[in-house]
């Protein structure tokens, strides 16, 4: 396998699936407590979130996917300092 260089390449599907799922779990529990604090209803709350965990996680996962396509803000560095190349 190539040397990672950072700030270089595309994240793969595997990487793009984990972020998912960790992001997911964060904005998740953050949703559960909001929804708690506005209607002091766990049953509320926990009923929003499994609406909304399905529904964002699959537009983040489009949209990481769809980030990985671009090149837009990346750098092209040099394989041999690992240096950005000099424009």
């Amino acid at each position: 396998m190539a040397e990672h260089i950072p700030g270089t390449g595309h994240a793969n599907n595997t990487r793009s699936l984990v972020k998912t799922l960790t992001w997911r779990t964060i904005a998740t529990t953050d949703t559960i407590l909001i929804a708690f604090l506005l209607t002091r209803s766990w049953e509320v709350g926990l009923g929003i979130a499994s609406i909304e965990v399905v529904t964002k996680m699959v537009l983040y996962y489009l949209h990481e996917r769809g980030w990985s396509r671009v090149d837009w803000g990346l750098e092209d560095v040099d394989p041999e300092t690992g240096k950005p190349d000099p424009v």
